[in-house]
Parts: C-alpha cells; sequence; structure tokens
C-alpha cells in the first residue's frame, strides 16, 4: 500500500519522506504562491488558479488573497463560495464545502493529525480526517475546524471558536471547544439589526 493510499484511508501514513506526495505538496505551495501575488482586481486569473489547484469548485467562487493548502485536489467547493483572507486548508483528507458558504479572516481547516507519542511522531507520521460542511454556513472570523468533523447546513460558527466535534445544522455554535449556544429559528429573519450608541453621563 502507497502512503497516499494510506493517507486516503484515514490511517497512519509517512507524510514527510514519501517523494510522490512530497511532489505534490510542492505543485500545491508553488501555485498558491503564485495565486497569492495576483492583484485583487485581477479576478479572471485567480479564478484560473483555482480551477487549476482545487479538486472542485462551483462556477462563482472567490478566495480573497493570503490562502494556503497542502495538496489542493481534496478541496471541493459549491457555488458562491467565497473565503476572506487568511484561509489555511490542510486538505491531506477531501475537505468538502456546499453552497453559499462563508468564511471570515484567518480561519482554518485541518484534516491532519498526528501520534500523541513522540517516537511516532518524531518519525513524521500522521493520519488524515475529512472534513465536511454542507449549505449556507458562515463562519466567523478566527475559526479553527479539526479531522473529521462535520458541520451541518444553515449553521453559523462564531468567531475565534475551535471545532472538534460535529455541529448539527441550523446551529449557533461558539467556543473552544465549540458548543452548540443555541438553533436558528424563524424570529432571526426578522431581527433589526440597528447600532445605538451607549449613553453615558458624566458627574461635573
Amino acid at each position: 500500500m502507497t502512503e497516499r493510499e494510506k493517507m486516503e484511508q484515514g490511517i497512519l501514513y509517512d507524510a514527510m519522506n514519501d517523494q510522490k506526495l512530497i511532489e505534490a505538496r510542492n505543485r500545491a505551495h508553488d501555485l498558491c504562491w503564485q495565486f497569492n501575488q495576483l492583484k485583487p482586481s485581477e479576478r479572471t486569473a485567480a479564478s484560473d488558479f483555482l480551477k487549476q489547484l482545487l479538486g472542485s469548485t462551483g462556477e462563482h467562487v472567490r478566495i480573497v488573497n493570503g490562502f494556503w493548502c497542502d495538496y489542493g485536489y481534496n478541496i471541493h467547493v459549491g457555488e458562491k463560495f467565497y473565503a476572506n483572507r487568511g484561509l489555511t486548508i490542510l486538505d491531506e483528507a477531501p475537505v468538502t464545502f456546499g453552497h453559499d458558504v462563508f468564511i471570515g479572516p484567518d480561519c482554518g481547516f485541518h484534516t491532519a493529525g498526528h501520534p500523541l507519542d513522540t517516537a511516532r511522531r518524531n518519525l513524521g507520521l500522521e493520519y488524515a480526517w475529512p472534513i465536511t460542511v454542507g449549505d449556507n454556513v458562515w463562519f466567523g472570523a478566527g475559526v479553527q475546524v479539526m479531522p473529521g468533523v462535520r458541520i451541518g447546513s444553515d449553521s453559523i460558527i462564531g468567531a475565534g471558536s475551535v471545532v472538534t466535534k460535529d455541529i448539527p445544522a441550523g446551529s449557533v455554535a461558539v467556543g473552544n471547544p465549540c458548543h452548540v449556544l443555541r438553533k436558528i429559528t424563524e424570529a432571526d429573519s426578522h431581527t433589526v439589526f440597528e447600532y445605538k450608541k451607549a449613553m453615558h453621563t458624566s458627574a461635573v
């Protein structure tokens, strides 16, 4: 069994010493570097780079400069996908996003994990478990998603959350570790977002 086959089966494999995996990562890293040198206005060129790099995409996909991944071919994004700057995807296993996914700045999706014992970890062994995100999911700034997690459609993951377990559909989830705060309800569609300055009085 090749190291890539082990990687794809979610069992321990040698990530650091297999030449074919090293070459695949080098290709993806080079493409990411070239992508990140583009001017923000070069939208057509950016789209072309993403189609070369990613496993599959919708027609309307935007990732802002500052994007890094390990292989690219394991990343699959749906229609109207948007990711702000600083996105990192360690796609040793498949990372799949549905339609209308919105990702805030400095988020990470990490399929790779390592043994807890130092002996095997220092040999370069690791494992990779897939991450799956449904439709209409919004990730706040700085969210980190860990190996093997599934996030249901129509959910919101609050800024700074570390997602270590599955999140059911239609949830507002926050925290480290991330947990469900509440369900999204019909009442949320009637919320009026109005900023009101706090009133302060001072003694003279």
